[in-house]
């Protein structure tokens, strides 16, 4: 029965979130409903202590990357930068490359460090555009950037900085280069596979004389700004974010330490604050890169940006909140979820699996499918299972660094489900709801988790790192 109730609150958000309803009212409707099924008196502080606790720490790291990410994303839309570099791609590439350029924008974003939100508000404009011209379907635009950002490059090519690359390391001591060959392999998988998806998708929608599509949402403004930026400076700004990003993620550490503290008060005896530099330099580098990216665009663009600020700032700013208060909520449902006894029920179900790599891989995936979250389900898996996986590892003869790798894969499997605060936001950025577009955002997904499955065979049959 208590496994029954964590099916139940999920299945139900998956349902609300497909039919179109706020994830913000429903993910702590779903997450109590499943505490007051289990032990009623549980439901308030629950509600208080757990929910609301997850919900406010998440927004408090993660709201500025948010803001800044979509004013960035605005900027990049009215300065007409995304235009111009449309062209340019047409002209280099054509048009019936339009997809393959947006994932290989998304890829170097995501490769280079910028987080997975960031990405969606940034590539967006540039998209929407580039589907525009080509007239290929907007509802294809949450699959190709998903493709992009939420797969190879997040967890599965060696070196990738994203966190769900970086949590093994702590668990079997390893670095993010884990399992090269291996990581190389299930990448290259995962980017043929998906964009022949996706081109196949698009041949079905022009044999049915479907183009871009109207009276859409959330549509970028048409630039009214005179002559286009040149390429070169138009693009400028994501290198410097990329670049910056690496920068700051080097150097922040170095001026701060792994500790810093400060005296909050002139007049009294305030306790001083502590900030644990080495848990949030990631995100200042990020937030500092975004930062600098805008500075860019105001500089390079100065003139159709202050005409356009006002308006597109507010909205930009509307799109940002929405899109956090709904992954939050999420962040706060997975973590009710992954408290009740049901939960354990479902770790313990999965920790019979015999093959130790299968094993891993099936936890992990699961557990990011129930949380909604790569990083959350990933974490819950490794500290309540690593142990096990290692010792089966070992008496196995499996190197850790493929642990490492399957764990990282894994993570990005199912978690993209349709309560994934990932995928919320997407839709939400893009104005298209799940009944338009999440067809191919599961459709890379199941990709994504049969790359996992892939990358095993290819070890198994080969041995390869």
């Amino acid at each position: 029965m208590a496994f029954v109730i964590v099916l139940a609150a999920l299945c139900f958000l998956m349902y609300v979130a497909y039919r179109g309803h706020s994830v913000i009212l429903f993910a702590p409707v779903a997450a109590l409903g499943a505490v007051l099924l289990t032990d009623p008196s549980l439901v308030a502080p629950m509600f208080t202590g757990l929910f609301m606790d997850k919900m406010v720490g998440f927004l408090k790291l993660y709201f500025p990357v948010f803001l800044l990410g979509a004013v960035f994303g605005k900027l990049i839309e009215v300065s007409g930068f995304s235009k111009s570099i449309v062209a340019a791609t047409i002209r280099l590439l054509g048009r019936e490359r339009a997809m393959l350029s947006i994932v290989a924008v998304c890829a170097l974003l995501t490769y280079g460090g910028v987080s997975l939100f960031v990405v969606v508000f940034a590539v967006y404009p540039f998209a929407a555009e580039l589907f525009r011209q080509s007239d290929i379907p907007k509802r294809l635009i949450p699959g190709t950037i998903a493709l992009g950002a939420f797969t190879f490059t997040m967890d599965a090519l060696p070196g990738t900085p994203q966190i769900q690359n970086i949590i093994p390391t702590a668990f079997f001591g390893t670095d993010t280069w884990a399992a090269p060959w291996l990581g190389l392999i299930g990448g290259v998988f995962i980017l043929i596979v998906g964009l022949r998806y996706l081109n196949w998708r698009r041949r079905v929608a022009l044999r049915a004389g479907e183009g871009y599509g109207e009276n859409l949402i959330n549509e970028p403004a048409p630039f009214a700004g005179g002559r286009l930026a040149h390429p070169a400076v138009a693009i400028l700004p994501l290198l410097l974010v990329g670049i910056a990003n690496k920068a700051f993620s080097v150097w922040l550490p170095q001026v701060y330490g792994a500790r810093h503290s400060f005296d909050p008060a002139v007049i009294g005896d305030a306790a001083p604050v502590v900030q644990e530099v080495s848990k949030i330099a990631a995100i200042w580098a990020v937030e500092g890169a975004l930062l600098i990216g805008i500075a860019a665009v105001v500089v390079f663009a100065w003139k159709p940006v202050t005409v356009s600020f006002a308006e597109g700032s507010k909205a930009a700013i509307g799109g940002a909140l929405l899109a956090a208060m709904n992954t939050a909520s999420e962040y706060g449902f997975g973590a009710v979820i992954a408290a009740l006894p049901g939960f354990l029920v479902v770790a313990n179900a999965l920790a019979a699996i015999p093959n130790p790599l299968v094993n891993e891989a099936v936890t992990v995936t699961a557990l990011a499918g129930i949380t909604g979250s790569a990083s959350g389900g990933m974490s819950i898996a490794l500290a309540a299972m690593a142990d096990s996986f290692i010792a089966n590892a070992n008496a196995a003869g499996i190197p850790m660094e493929v642990l490492h790798r399957v764990a990282a894969m894994a993570s990005g499997g199912m978690d993209t489900l349709p309560h994934n605060g990932a995928v919320i936001t997407l839709l939400a950025v893009t104005g298209l709801t799940h009944r338009q577009a999440y067809k191919d955002v599961f459709a890379i997904t199941l990709i994504k988790t049969m790359a996992v499955f892939v990358v095993i065979g290819v070890f198994y049959a080969t041995g390869v790192v």
